[in-house]
């Protein structure tokens, strides 16, 4: 079977971390095209990771796949005959209209949290792939290939906890940038929390409410950071979130599980804990790409190989929908300061 050609639209900090992923350690794949509207960025990252053609097969390597070319436009990168696949890691407010695109020319697409901005849109991208009667769209809900939540995961689906009753979840970054806002708290980051949610409980998220305590005087944009939000399970569950992007110590994600006959914790970073000088402890990662880097190559590679079979390996457009409308409701909590229940277009009317 021929590698999978894959064109990457987007190429900042994600996009270029996928880009220099693919090319160095995904298997079954060549990156041939980048799309990015800061063109001397997209040049230099294509400059950067292409190889005279010929090279690969004298130094071994799996993927190596001559130059990559820039395409300006993102909808011409979508429609280019030599792309196979896309993956879309452009800011939200673009991935509606990219990833109808990809849906409009047949193309396997991987795309980036959020799918997009808002409930309404993320619907339409769902009917408009259902009517296509295949699934081409996978959301980058990397969390579900962490090692360390796929094992959470497999423990409580064992039963042998007894039924999960609520969860715990900490996510802090070290710091954001200015433009960093009150909302895309909730639907950047929060949204990690809520896909984890309704993937380990296995259930819907009927309510959220977003708290605002008292926010950090480190940072002069006005954004509330700390958020705190509660998401009540259809089922009765609830999980509870700690959102705070400008912790200033780094980068730390935690889950607990509490279950009837016990619990289970993961993200306490103690894989390595040192001892020296009358201290001991470890290392806090910078960012999300330390703490999730193995997941994320993961995510790409079971992305790619089920793309080569013609299915996905992952979280689905109604995942990223299910997201977005519980984000939705979120910032509408956050704005109001009282729990709003989340509206949802019912799974068996949309997908039959």
């Amino acid at each position: 079977m021929q590698d999978l050609r894959i064109g990457i639209i987007g190429v900042g900090v994600m996009g270029a971390d996928h880009a220099e992923r693919v090319v160095r350690r995904i298997s079954g794949a060549r990156l041939v095209a980048v799309s990015d509207p800061d063109l001397p960025r997209a040049n230099a990252l294509a400059e950067s990771l292409s190889r005279p053609a010929g090279i690969a097969e004298q130094t071994g390597a799996a993927n190596g796949s001559g130059a990559i070319r820039v395409i300006g436009d993102p909808l011409d990168l979508i429609a280019d005959a030599q792309v196979d696949a896309v993956i879309i890691a452009s800011p939200g407010f673009a991935h509606a209209e990219q990833l109808m695109a990809c849906l409009e020319h047949a193309k396997p697409v991987l795309c980036e949290k959020p799918l997009t901005m808002d409930t309404e849109s993320s619907l339409r991208v769902v009917e408009a792939e259902h009517k296509l009667g295949k699934q081409l769209i996978q959301v980058g809900f990397m969390r579900r290939f962490d090692p360390e939540y796929a094992a959470l995961k497999e423990l409580l689906d064992s039963g042998e906890l007894g039924r999960t009753l609520l969860l715990h979840n900490v996510h802090r970054n070290k710091t954001v940038p200015d433009t960093f806002r009150s909302e895309m708290i909730v639907r950047d980051s929060l949204v990690h929390e809520v896909d984890v949610a309704r993937w380990l409980f296995d259930d819907e998220i009927a309510k959220i409410t977003v708290h605002a305590p008292k926010p950090t005087g480190l940072v002069a944009n006005g954004a509330l950071d700390p958020q705190f939000a509660i998401l009540e399970m259809a089922s009765g569950a609830i999980a509870d979130v700690e959102v705070f992007v400008n912790f200033q110590v780094g980068y730390e994600v935690r889950c607990e599980a509490v279950a009837e006959k016990g619990s289970a914790t993961i993200g306490l970073g103690v894989d390595v804990l040192t001892k020296r000088a009358g201290q001991w402890g470890g290392v806090v990662p910078e960012d999300y790409r330390a703490r999730f880097g193995t997941a994320y190559d993961i995510e790409v590679q079971r992305w790619v190989d089920a793309t080569r079979r013609g299915e996905i390996d992952g979280p689905s457009a109604w995942d990223g929908y299910a997201a977005a409308a519980v984000c939705t409701a979120g910032i509408q909590s956050l704005q109001e300061g009282r729990p709003v229940e989340v509206e949802m277009a019912r799974k068996s009317e949309v997908l039959g």
